[in-house]
């Protein structure tokens, strides 16, 4: 198993090959049965090359290592870098008095962007946006009213306002700061009202977190399939040399 890249993901054509050397391993008396079937189990759960490559790495290989194609595009659709896109942004400001406002969806933050609310409310949501640069300020001004700003996990905050019968409120829950992510520094004043910061998934990400679950939990059903057949074939291997030695016997 190659280790020149480790974090590309391993095909099912991979794991196959690795669950092949660990097989003609058994058989060779190099594995024992429940070294076998822990690295079996790991085979079938894991994900990329780096996983594979300990499993066999004290093993002879049968056969070259698959090829693995090391040719990627530079920012991957989604990632941190291809969201940091420069320019001025959307738009730079939003109002609500008595009333409300909303900044969300698919748009680029611009590099200082300020709402203002009196006795009334706004939301601004960084979750599907993009950034005009790799640090953003939110400056929020809530007067009698309140603000609520809504960031990806990964991405760094940094709360900087100034509350007077009031308050700025971050629910630091999303664990730390993800490589390439943005930094936004929430700034501004707060009287008699709030600003609040969390940190949430988008649904879209949510069902794909939930479908990922459900992908693992059958992954290992069917690594635990895969070792019931790899313990009967090992049966049936043992059973047929006994017969052999016991006609050889006679």
């Amino acid at each position: 198993m190659t280790d020149d890249a480790p974090e590309l993901r391993a095909s099912d054509a991979d794991r196959e090959r690795v669950a092949e050397i660990l097989r003609d391993a058994l058989a060779e008396g190099r594995l024992d049965m429940t070294e076998f079937e822990e690295r079996l189990e790991a085979t079938y759960l894991a994900r990329t090359y780096g996983d594979l490559a300990p499993i066999t790495r004290d093993l002879p290989a049968a056969g070259p290592a698959p090829a693995v194609s090391l040719s990627k595009p530079p920012l991957e659709t989604g990632s941190w870098g291809s969201r940091i896109v420069g320019g001025e942004g959307s738009s730079s400001w939003a109002v609500a008095v008595m009333s409300g406002f909303q900044r969300k969806g698919r748009w680029t933050v611009p590099r200082r962007f300020t709402g203002f609310a009196f006795w009334g409310g706004g939301e601004i949501d960084l979750r599907e946006a993009n950034f005009a640069d790799r640090e953003v300020e939110i400056n929020c001004v809530a007067i009698m009213g309140g603000m609520n700003v809504v960031v990806p996990p990964g991405v760094e905050v940094v709360m900087r306002g100034i509350g007077v019968m009031g308050g700025f409120d971050h629910r630091e829950d999303a664990g730390p700061p993800e490589p390439g992510a943005p930094r936004v520094v929430v700034t501004g004043f707060a009287f008699w009202g709030g600003v609040q910061v969390e940190h949430k998934v988008t649904k879209a990400e949510r069902r794909r977190l939930k479908e990922e679950r459900r992908q693992e939990r059958l992954d290992r059903r069917s690594a635990r399939h895969e070792l019931r057949e790899a313990r009967h074939e090992l049966h049936e291997q043992r059973r047929e040399e006994r017969d052999r030695r016991r006609h050889g016997d006679h």
